[in-house]
């Protein structure tokens, strides 16, 4: 069911499917993208597990507002408090998973176990992100857009689902420009590496074979930082596994909620 509500001083649209599992699912979007990417995923979870997914400040339908990774993780908590959700896996993409860790590391009692996709503790370089804004602002979206699509996608998934990456292709363009320039600031100023190396709840980090925007030795780094971590790599998988393999991310999830106690 769609809904909204107001959580940590904004209007949040998010989608909650109850119900009879005790463990909940959480997902977290990425830069640009909203809560719609995860439909397939979600499709391949059992029916009675509960699951909320939600668009993050200013993306989809939800208020903007937030201008750090602390700010997006107190808006999910918030939002976990609102609906009662408590030792829910939280699985999260790019900044999606920075927003995870984040979450893990300030509100452990809503975590059993997290599931990081094609993220880090750090993401690009102070540099990186300052040429990104850059470009936002002088060209906009539209005319950065091919070139963001090329890190999110393989050229496999690109050559074979033209239609699907237009259609993402104009959920990325419909992202307000200044939405999206807070974000990117957020991840620009956002080091995790203290706090993520202090996690221990158990972890999947995941990465893609073909990820430009975070490659797999990246993600293997972050993997390393936390105690006990697994790490998968998905081969021929650009920046957004729930887009191009739901099937295989369904089913890793799916293994790990069957080992929760």
């Amino acid at each position: 069911m769609t809904e909204f509500l107001r959580a940590n001083g904004r209007v949040h649209h998010y989608r909650f499917r109850a119900g009879l599992g005790a463990r909940a699912v959480v997902f977290a979007n990425s830069l640009g993208t909203d809560l719609r990417i995860w439909d397939k995923v979600i499709e391949g979870l059992p029916s009675e597990v509960p699951i909320l997914n939600y668009d993050k400040s200013g993306h989809g339908l939800s208020e903007p507002g937030a201008v750090t990774i602390a700010d997006y993780a107190s808006d999910l908590a918030s939002l976990m408090d609102a609906l009662m959700l408590r030792d829910a896996m939280i699985c999260g993409v790019s900044v999606g998973g920075m927003i995870a860790q984040a979450l893990a590391a300030s509100r452990s009692d809503l975590v059993a176990y997290l599931v990081v996709c094609n993220t880090s503790h750090r993401i690009g370089s102070s540099e990186s992100w300052a040429e990104r804004i850059a470009a936002l602002d002088k060209t906009g979206l539209e005319d950065m857009a091919d070139g963001i699509l090329l890190r999110w996608f393989a050229k496999p998934f690109r050559d074979e689902h033209p239609d699907f990456v237009a259609g993402y292709r104009m959920m990325l363009t419909r992202t307000p420009k200044d939405v999206y320039r807070a974000t990117c600031a957020a991840i620009r100023d956002a080091d995790l590496t203290q706090s993520t190396s202090r996690l221990t709840c158990p972890t999947l980090c995941v990465a893609g074979s073909d990820d430009l925007a975070t490659p797999p030795d990246i993600v293997m780094a972050m993997s390393g930082l936390i105690q006990g971590a697994a790490y998968v790599c998905l081969e021929d998988v650009g920046h957004l596994p729930c887009i191009e393999v739901p099937d295989q991310l369904a089913a890793l999830l799916c293994k790990r909620l069957e080992a929760l106690p």
